[in-house]
């Protein structure tokens, strides 16, 4: 297949795989190895940075490029932390023992059979999210046609999984006010029935509800459930007007 054909095919695959509820693993798997097809590279891998700012590996191509990922972060260490913590594109970097630069990764990555390695960063407007990493078995350099499919199919991930995290900020921000609002029925609807038992004023009942929660250090909506169901009598709720003056 043409180089066209394989970055056709490796774009389709990838908006294919851009469903519902993916796996961003499996979509990382795939941009990984179709990197490998369509570039000249013999391995690639990814990492992508946690929320608390720290690399951490997701998928490669094969179990070499397993192996020098992790080392990478166990070691702080390698093409893909320089270039995930500067912003800035790794190309054409030889491999050499001893590597003032990598003085541990570099003989390790000898070690597997690879002898150059270039990675870009995975970034959008000013944001970096993580970096994707290619091996080369002989120190030949990378063409910039294979550096521009690289950065378009990293660019094509970042956008993917950007946009994955934004809808699950939004999910769980729905799923927040969602829990929010049915907490404060069930609040309500206490409120009404400790105000309608005990002949107080709505605040009271409130007042009540809330004293009795943290009295026993237990939710308010927790009370407040218990009261709709009928679990605790409102006769035996705390009464903070009976307390100020006994």
């Amino acid at each position: 297949m043409t180089r066209e054909s394989l970055v056709v095919e490796a774009l389709v695959e990838l908006a294919d795989n851009l469903v519902d509820e993916y796996d961003v693993i499996d979509v990382l798997t795939v941009l990984s190895r179709r990197c490998v097809e369509a570039i000249d590279v013999d391995a690639a891998g990814v990492m992508l940075a946690i929320p608390g700012g720290e690399l951490q590996f997701i998928a490669s191509s094969s179990d070499s490029m397993t192996v020098l990922e992790l080392f990478q972060i166990q070691a702080k260490e390698g093409p893909c932390v320089d270039s995930f913590n500067s912003g800035m594109a790794i190309i054409n970097h030889r491999l050499i023992d001893p590597d003032q630069r990598w003085p541990r990764f570099s003989p390790l990555a000898i070690s597997k059979g690879f002898h150059s390695v270039h990675c870009l960063p995975m970034r959008l407007r000013g944001r970096t999210i993580g970096a994707l990493n290619f091996f080369r078995n002989s120190p030949g350099l990378l063409g910039d046609d294979d550096v521009v499919v690289a950065q378009g199919l990293a660019d094509i991930a970042t956008i993917a999984i950007l946009q994955h995290r934004t809808t699950l900020n939004a999910q769980l921000l729905n799923e927040q006010l969602s829990s929010a609002l049915n907490s404060r029925i069930v609040i309500e609807q206490a409120k009404g029935m400790i105000s309608q038992a005990t002949h107080c004023e709505m605040d009271v009942a409130f007042a009540r509800l809330r004293d009795h929660a943290r009295n026993r250090n237990l939710r308010l909506t927790e009370v407040a459930a218990k009261v709709v169901a009928g679990e605790v009598d409102c006769e035996d709720l705390d009464d903070p007007t009976r307390q100020a003056n006994p």
